[in-house]
């Protein structure tokens, strides 16, 4: 069978597949897809990056198979090439570049990108609607929101987002990336120096604009002020914002409430910490780009990776931080690196993020599950015998198992006073020499927040 016939059964594919599922996602996914040739039993297909291809194998590869098989009568398999210069040409044409012309955007971090994002359950939604964002900025999910703890790829993705638009559209969109810090200082300066007027127009007029760590806003009533006249201008012109948060909008304190609700009127998806295998993925990816951007040689054994992805639970940025460390020493000591160098060189980064996995979150969730109460009750205001003893004892595992301060746990319960805090656990700790079962009950509980947080 020649090639011509191959790709006349990718066509009728595309018009079947095209029925069954929604026009938006067909668009999303199916358009960036092109034939482009054929071998014995194999379909070439090109796709515009490596984040992609994943995407279409883990989502749609059996469907695709299936159906050019039932139409061809053939076990036909499917290859992959990634092409990203050609899925790009159009809009370059349209805007009068070519790839070379564009320069890479000054606010953006070149390994930001998309095709060094390892997708995973914990962060498979954010990921995909950040793709879709970048493919139409403003057309859908605008405001977007990523809020989740630290090191977990927030920041990356954000970027990812900006590089994105900024190729698709060959430099021409205005783009603006800014952590929340910065973009504060900035528009305090514009107020010293009497120019708020050039401060709204550079924030006003932008095409895509990414604010890192909104939680920096509390308490900046002023900037709150600014903040949501810039937003309403931008969205009333169809501009699209993503910000990312280290906790969802409905816990920022001292936020005003028309902020937090913009903030939330689009689309907010939380990041997770990513399963064994994704932080295996992650490592591996890692290294590649390690050897990359170092013009490096270098080789770690999966079984170090393995050591790294099973003793580090905590966030990728803690994970990375130990790689970093090992080909450090491989490079000053010129040593291949062993397993029982890692693990002599990262004993104090795996004894460190081990204590550093526990939460309060995870703790609030724990004491919650084994009275059955829901988390959001340790949290909330209600003072009955039923849920007062759950949070003193949430209270009290909380000091005991982390290094917070008093003050630290009581705003992790709905921004109780640290005075407060300090009762709770003087309350359970005469218990504990009252009551004989306490201990066993506390113990119960830390034992079930050890063997969660170890996973």
């Amino acid at each position: 069978m020649d090639s011509w016939n191959y790709e006349v059964f990718w066509k009728e594919m595309l018009n079947q597949i095209k029925n069954t599922v929604s026009k938006e996602e067909f668009s999303m996914w199916f358009n960036n897809i092109s034939y482009c040739s054929s071998e014995e039993n194999t379909i070439i297909l090109s796709v515009p990056s490596n984040f992609f291809m994943d995407q279409i194998k883990q989502r749609y590869l059996p469907l695709i198979k299936e159906t050019i098989g039932e139409l061809s009568g053939n076990k036909i398999n499917i290859s992959f090439t990634v092409v990203k210069k050609d899925i790009k040409d159009e809009n370059h044409k349209q805007n009068g570049s070519s790839v070379e012309d564009i320069k890479k955007h000054s606010d953006l971090r070149e390994d930001y990108s998309f095709e060094n994002f390892v997708i995973g359950e914990n962060n498979s939604f954010a990921a995909n609607a950040a793709l879709a964002i970048s493919n139409n900025p403003g057309k859908s999910y605008n405001p977007f929101l990523i809020y989740g703890g630290v090191g977990l790829g927030k920041t990356h993705l954000l970027q990812a987002i900006g590089h994105a638009v900024h190729d698709n559209y060959a430099g021409k969109k205005k783009i603006v990336f800014v952590t929340a810090e910065s973009f504060t200082n900035e528009f305090v300066a514009s107020i010293q120096k009497n120019k708020p007027h050039s401060f709204k127009n550079k924030y006003r007029s932008l095409d895509l604009l990414l604010i890192d760590d909104i939680h920096f806003f509390q308490n900046k009533e002023g900037l709150q002020e600014e903040l949501f006249h810039t937003f309403n201008a931008l969205y009333g012109a169809k501009k699209q914002m993503a910000f990312t948060c280290d906790r969802p909008v409905s816990e920022l304190k001292n936020i005003t409430e028309r902020m937090k609700s913009r903030f939330e009127m689009g689309l907010n998806v939380e990041l997770l910490v990513p399963a064994f295998e994704t932080r295996l993925a992650i490592l591996k990816n890692k290294v590649e780009s390690l050897n990359k951007i170092k013009s490096l040689n270098l080789s770690i054994s999966d079984d170090i990776l393995e050591l790294i992805a099973q003793n580090i639970t905590s966030n990728v940025r803690d994970m990375e931080s130990a790689l970093t460390k090992l080909v450090a020493y491989a490079e000053l000591v010129n040593q291949k690196i062993t397993k029982e160098i890692a693990q002599k060189q990262l004993i104090d980064i795996f004894t460190t993020t081990k204590q550093s996995n526990i939460s309060v979150d995870i703790i609030q969730k724990k004491v919650a599950e084994y009275f059955n109460l829901s988390h959001v009750d340790l949290r909330g205001r209600k003072r009955t015998k039923a849920i007062a003893f759950p949070r003193h004892i949430a209270m009290y595992i909380a000091r005991e198992l982390t290094e917070y301060s008093t003050t630290e746990i009581g705003s992790d319960f709905g921004g109780r006073d640290h005075t407060t805090v300090m009762h709770a656990i003087q309350k359970i700790e005469g218990s504990l020499k009252s009551d004989p079962t306490m201990e066993a009950t506390i113990n119960s509980i830390i034992r079930t927040v050890k063997e969660y947080s170890s996973k």
